[in-house]
């Protein structure tokens, strides 16, 4: 079937209609396609699995707070230390399964140093789990 003809004396106007009767055709075949394949996804084996009841056992690692203050004075959980006591304090939580979390509240005027070398007795006690505590700012 030709839309245009090359002759100028019969040519005629392109048809303008869509031809839906193969639209439909393949419609209907994919629905028909569908409806057979549907039954055969949803098709599942009947088991009865046993029951069974456990209680989780949350492991909830211990929580630690250092302090700096403004002077570099340490703290353990409030509990003002040296820097030695510290570091053992901090080889006696490296022991424990899990280990525990450390806070680390270091005032802003105090001198890096000091935090660096609270870092470093962690790290080397084997603390790997070591967060900062800020304030957020105000608006």
């Amino acid at each position: 079937m030709a839309f245009a003809s090359f002759d100028q004396r019969h040519a005629s106007a392109p048809v303008a209609e869509i031809n839906m009767v193969p639209l439909i055709d393949v419609m209907l075949v994919l629905l028909v396609i569908f409806i057979i394949t549907a039954p055969l996804l949803t098709h599942a084996v009947k088991i009865e699995l046993p029951k069974a009841s456990a209680q989780v056992n949350p492991t909830v690692p211990e929580k630690v707070e250092v302090a700096i203050d403004a002077s570099g004075s340490l703290y353990w959980n409030g509990e003002r230390l040296a820097r030695p006591d510290l570091a053992q304090r901090f080889m006696q939580a490296g022991q424990h399964q899990p280990q525990p979390e450390v806070h680390l509240k270091a005032d802003q005027s105090v001198a890096y140093r000091v935090v660096a070398q609270t870092l470093a007795d962690a790290s080397r006690a084997g603390l790997t789990k070591v967060g900062f505590v800020s304030e957020p700012e105000s608006p």
